[in-house]
């Protein structure tokens, strides 16, 4: 049987998109499905999103900005206006998708909510992500990752062991967010699909968190009930040692064991061999309890040895082992740039610089094209002329009256 032969499109082509994200949740959901071959318009107040302002430099924006936009064309629109307002609905006619992530109710106050653009547009699929929900006793706390990171738990249980909890060093309940918004997205246009009418979906942050707790919860309710202590980098329930960070000459690297063999692996490569004997070291529970003992010998080893040097020892011992590379590794790095998952782009305000591309991958579409984000309000007139069909000077007139920018 032949190979079945996949067409060189974009999945998505065709979608129409109303990106109204701000900062990183929601532009990460839009981005991807832009990144897909959707015509994603990002919609900002004539202020602009509020990430804009993080640049550290006049006349420019930040990286984020960049990554989290490309592939969209940029519309400002005054929702605050009639004319604004109006304009919303109309696109909102012609769209498959309407996305965002204002806190709950901002545009139901402004009267274009879900109820009232779905009305207009029973196929509008409207995609809502926001800290805590749009029910609830928490719906209105703010949410900013950092508070999802503290109210899911997450912080609770990372951290040195003893010391204060931490948050994680990115945004990961933004982009958790943004991810699951995104796949609810892609559920609804396949339900679409079935019925012919859209639906309202909806992603909490703090929820979209949870489920990445799996292992500790695990690790609490094996422990009848209470709370793992943070554990650092050792594994979060006490069920692995190996498994830690470890020092070595230029860095660290991190390793782990699971399996037997991968011990016995690990034994022969530090040159331990008689340790399998050891009766504090005879199976994984043993390790576990005694995993003080298994970091000493393995640091013992580690830091006689450069980082890449030791990761490769362990690599070709097939141990589950890498080195910690740190951010200037990574965007240099020839795997990433080889699958073209980070590749340079030529900005128009940051000048040369390395960015992403989506992480899902569809066998026979082109890579993206290289689009790069765009400036604020950079394709109003172009976006009202080919969604709306509006004239020229039916263009002028919303200029006029401040309803775009």
């Amino acid at each position: 049987m032949d190979a079945p032969t996949f067409p060189n499109r974009m999945p998505l082509d065709g979608i129409r998109v109303l990106d109204l994200g701000q900062i990183y949740n929601g532009p990460y959901a839009g981005w991807l499905l832009a990144q897909a071959g959707a015509d994603v318009i990002k919609v900002e107040p004539l202020r602009g999103d509020a990430l804009r302002g993080r640049s550290r430099e006049a006349g420019t924006i930040p990286w984020s900005m960049a990554a989290l936009n490309q592939n969209k064309r940029g519309l400002a629109l005054d929702l605050k206006s009639g004319a604004g307002k109006a304009l919303l609905f109309d696109l909102a006619r012609k769209a498959d998708i309407l996305l965002e992530n204002f806190a709950p109710g901002v545009l139901d106050r402004l009267g274009c909510g879900a109820k009232e653009l779905q009305t207009a547009n029973p196929r509008l699929i409207y995609a809502t992500g926001s800290g805590f929900g749009t029910t609830g006793p928490d719906r209105d706390n703010l949410a900013m990752d950092l508070t999802i990171q503290a109210s899911s738990g997450m912080m609770s249980v990372t951290g040195p062991e003893g010391g204060s909890p931490m948050k994680a060093g990115m945004a990961v309940c933004d982009f958790l967010g943004g991810i699951h918004l995104h796949s609810a997205i892609m559920t609804a246009l396949y339900e679409r699909s079935v019925t012919g009418l859209g639906r309202v979906v909806e992603v909490a942050m703090v929820e979209a968190a949870v489920p990445v707790l799996t292992t500790n919860l695990a690790g609490m309710f094996e422990n009848h009930g209470v709370p793992v202590p943070r554990r650092g980098n050792r594994h979060p329930a006490k069920a692995a040692a190996p498994y830690n960070v470890y020092e070595c000459q230029d860095g660290y690297i991190a390793l782990l064991c699971i399996r037997e063999e991968h011990w016995h692996s690990v034994l022969e490569v530090i040159g331990r061999p008689e340790l399998r004997d050891d009766p504090r070291f005879t199976d994984a529970t043993t390790r576990a309890a005694n995993d003080v003992a298994v970091d000493e010998i393995m640091t013992a080893w580690t830091t006689t040895l450069p980082k890449k040097q030791a990761e490769k020892a362990m690599q070709d011992a097939h141990v589950a082992c890498a080195a910690i590379r740190d951010l200037t590794e990574i965007v240099n790095d020839p795997h990433l740039l080889g699958r073209g998952a980070l590749f340079t782009q030529d900005h128009p305000l940051l000048g040369e610089v390395t960015l992403p591309r989506s992480p899902l991958r569809f066998h026979g579409a082109p890579l993206p094209a290289d689009v790069p984000s765009p400036d604020l309000g950079e394709h109003s007139r172009e976006v009202l002329a080919d969604w709306l069909n509006l004239s020229n000077g039916e263009i002028d007139l919303l200029y006029t009256e401040g309803a775009v920018a």
